[in-house]
């Protein structure tokens, strides 16, 4: 908004001094924050080169045996071949890794980090689009790439009956629409309670929502035909039911609004009305479901099957679910663990603290699963490999805790055949570590995605800066 002198209005007046002064450090914080992204190496700033070989390199492709010392020659932001005896094309970038370990991007399956906020307040908000609220100048993205991970899907919480659509991307990118790896596919579902809501509200909230959906296609339908009949100057004929029977087959994607596209999509894509079939609209949408509790379990899961979309649903799970582990194993749905992993609850009777590892106690179940990090102010949780050194100190075997952090992810996402793993043919997304990616000491040096450098340690200026830090304090002592 501009006065009529074109000059934007001095609203800071109005300010007591402290908002004034809260406002003028977000705003420097923001530029700030874009001017590191600009000239740091967190930027995508050219193509890469057409081939790339990392050689003399330990390689953990997590399909098939490690390799102790191989190449992965890189084509066009593709991984061409990898192996012990690949031939280095005399054209390539050479990158000697000797020393090092090569392992895939690790993929965060569900967080609302990197939005500018959790959760809207309204609860059913099914036509929003994490791509709106995603913020590419935030620090988590940064620290992403430090640790690791290439792949986020960002959506929105769990404080929500129904969240909207999330969106998976590359933690890189001075835009949303350079960051996207994918189309939204998922959107996030609560079974349960949002804040203020107890549990026979949520349901019928849920409930609700997919029986207005039906009620807006009975109306349509109907109408459509009305329209119809208008166009041709011709009289209503027939009974309602009878109308919308004959006007479902003219509804048109164009017909659907926002809040209800989603929920359709849901279902399918394709409309039904009075129980009969017409056309398919719009492409299938999967849905994440949040349980916090194991009580959530069975109705999440019959809400997706009454809704004709169980075989696309994700499970995102809280620490007791494992409680529900009959109910888990018989659905055979991917699931999210939470950060905490340890269960603790105390005995009635003996007053015990007892404590359960779910990640054990699904894995024993064949269940597909994929592990989340910790909060930022967690010191050793927020990193996706500590994750899964825990999984296999608790008995998962390494090679199924090294997928939980990386193909297991980016199969129930639908992205199992760019992500995940070193394969000929996939993304050239990819991890140099200083060690064992298991070993807590083990460092990540660099990190490349789609075939560019995006990342390197040596040149990271905060990283560098903080460090310098700690070492300047530790020659004062």
């Amino acid at each position: 908004m501009t006065n009529r002198e074109g000059r934007m209005p001095n609203v800071e007046c109005r300010m007591p001094n402290g908002a004034r002064l809260r406002c003028a450090r977000r705003s420097l914080l923001a530029a700030l924050s874009i001017f590191a992204i600009r000239h740091s190496t967190f930027a995508l700033a050219a193509p890469p080169p057409d081939k790339i070989a990392l050689t003399n390199v330990r390689i953990i492709p997590v399909v098939g045996a490690p390799i102790g010392k191989g190449t992965l020659l890189i084509e066009n932001g593709k991984i061409a071949a990898v192996g012990e005896k690949v031939e280095t094309p005399f054209d390539a970038r050479v990158f000697d890794l000797a020393g090092k370990v090569l392992f895939p991007g690790s993929f965060i399956a569900d967080t609302w980090r990197g939005l500018d906020g959790a959760n809207e307040s309204r609860p059913v908000t099914p036509q929003l689009d994490a791509y709106d609220a995603i913020d590419p100048s935030q620090l988590f993205f940064e620290d992403c790439l430090r640790l690791g991970t290439t792949a986020v899907h960002v959506m929105p919480g769990n404080n929500t009956v129904i969240g909207g659509l999330g969106r998976v991307v590359r933690p890189i990118g001075l835009v949303p629409d350079e960051m996207m790896l994918a189309d939204a596919a998922f959107a996030k579902i609560a079974v349960t309670p949002k804040f203020g809501h107890d549990r026979m509200l949520q349901l019928s909230m849920l409930r609700e929502a997919f029986a207005e959906l039906d009620d807006f296609l009975n109306k349509l339908a109907e109408r459509k035909y009305e329209e119809k009949l208008a166009e041709e100057e011709k009289k209503i004929d027939v009974l309602p039911a009878e109308a919308r029977k004959r006007g479902k087959d003219l509804i048109t994607p164009g017909d659907i609004d926002d809040q209800h596209r989603n929920l359709l999509r849901l279902r399918g894509g394709q409309v039904r009305v009075d129980g009969a079939d017409g056309p398919t609209l719009f492409k299938p949408l999967g849905a994440v479901m949040y349980c916090g509790a194991a009580m959530d379990v069975a109705p999440a899961l019959q809400l997706a099957k009454d809704n004709g979309f169980l075989e696309r649903t994700v499970l995102s799970l809280g620490a007791e679910c494992f409680k529900a582990v009959k109910e888990l194993k018989k659905a055979a749905r991917p699931v999210v663990l939470p950060a905490e992993l340890i269960y603790r609850e105390v005995d009635p009777f003996t007053g015990e603290i007892r404590e359960t590892f779910m990640a054990r106690k699904l894995f024993d179940a064949g269940l597909l699963i994929a592990l989340a990090p910790g909060p930022e102010d967690s010191l050793s949780e927020r990193v996706l490999t500590y994750q899964a050194a825990r999984c296999v100190r608790f008995g998962v075997p390494r090679d199924e805790a090294l997928k939980a952090i990386t193909l297991n992810p980016a199969k129930m996402l639908g992205l199992g055949d760019r992500l995940g793993s070193l394969e000929a043919g996939k993304d050239a997304t990819l991890v140099v570590y200083s060690g064992d990616p298991l070993d807590f000491n083990s460092v990540v040096e660099k990190v490349f995605i789609d075939g560019i450098l995006a990342y390197q340690r040596e040149k990271d200026v905060r990283l560098q800066r903080l460090l310098s830090t700690g070492q300047d304090a530790k020659d004062d002592r």
